[in-house]
């Protein structure tokens, strides 16, 4: 499928074979995006390469989303997200976003991010539009703590981690992930 904006909503569909890929260092600043991401964010490498990641980062997005994936990644932790971004034009596409650390290979520290990001399954978007709503109203009216307490307890409800509840919603093979995990698991 071609990438496509529906002019009703603002809403990019994306192909649902191709991924974008990115590479950030350890502030979130882009060092590298394929093609694919260019063409979606409308971005050109130019505008990208050497801007925070967060220049795609939708205002619809919680904050607290984002303290998860950071307070993950320092704690040397991947990560798999739901993440409403924005286009450059102010359009929108949902992606279920891989984040992985990436060492250095002789010193073996982290040095980076890789980030892989698939559309995401229209079910998903649905199951977690509303929960991302609720906890921007927290957010607005009590600040991310609130909003983190919520989400915990949102998840301790259905005795779930945030991990199991993606997986849940999300249920989708993800082939390149599997294929990366892999291929990391050889290397090891």
């Amino acid at each position: 499928m071609a990438l496509q904006t529906n002019n009703t909503s603002g809403n990019i569909e994306l192909d649902r074979v191709k991924c974008i890929l990115s590479t950030t260092d350890l502030k979130g600043n882009i060092k590298y995006s394929n093609r694919y991401f260019s063409e979606v964010s409308g971005y050109s490498k130019d505008e990208l390469h050497g801007s925070p990641h967060n220049i795609i980062r939708h205002p619809d997005m919680p904050k607290v989303i984002f303290k998860l994936m950071w307070d993950r990644l320092k704690n040397n932790e991947n990560v798999i997200m739901i993440v409403k971004n924005r286009a450059k034009d102010g359009n929108y596409y949902w992606v279920k976003t891989f984040f992985e650390i990436k060492y250095h290979p002789k010193t073996k520290e982290p040095n980076g991010y890789l980030a892989i990001l698939h559309a995401a399954p229209k079910k998903a978007i649905r199951e977690i539009e509303p929960l991302y709503k609720r906890l921007r109203n927290i957010e607005s009216r009590y600040g991310i703590h609130a909003s983190q307490d919520y989400l915990i307890r949102y998840l301790m409800k259905d005795d779930k981690t945030y991990d199991e509840y993606i997986h849940e919603i999300t249920q989708e093979k993800n082939l390149v992930i599997d294929f990366l995990k892999i291929m990391k698991e050889l290397a090891s």
